[in-house]
């Protein structure tokens, strides 16, 4: 038995609409675009989003960092960690890059991030040790903290 489509309301949309659409923060930072909408199968509800940004660069965005979407764009509330981000201090020295983003395997809320300082050392920080994320992420430790850390 087929039933006929309904015209979409105008408060609705599809998924499609918002693939290809720029990723900005607040600030203005491009994240990158849209590339896939992620939907929990149970509740069906929004989860969050995949940003693709360059080569290989794709992401995850969950859908506590996201404020809406607008026309063109959708707009984040919070600007997300990715791998290969930079890392400084509380006092902006450059400490390393992240290597690796740790996450709670049920809610996909971070709980910890992989710097990796040289070519073959690597230190992980807890989440409660971030300060700010941006363009960069800013630890709340200085770097001689860091370096004495585990």
């Amino acid at each position: 038995m087929a039933t006929q489509l309904e015209e979409v309301k105008s408060n609705h949309m599809t998924a499609d609409m918002f693939t290809g659409k720029k990723i900005v923060d607040r600030e203005g930072i491009e994240f990158g675009k849209v590339k896939h909408i992620h939907i929990n199968p149970q509740t069906l509800e929004v989860s969050g989003v995949t940003a693709h940004h360059g080569f290989r660069n794709d992401f995850f965005v969950p859908r506590d960092y996201i404020d809406r979407f607008t026309d063109e764009t959708l707009l984040l509330s919070t600007a997300p960690v990715r791998k290969g981000i930079e890392v400084v201090d509380i006092d902006g020295h450059k400490i390393g890059k992240i290597k690796r983003i740790h996450r709670v395997p049920d809610t996909n809320i971070i709980e910890s991030i992989e710097i990796s300082d040289r070519v073959m050392h690597s230190k992980i920080i807890s989440k409660s040790e971030i300060s700010g994320i941006g363009e960069k992420v800013i630890l709340k430790i200085t770097k001689a903290e860091f370096k004495k850390s585990e």
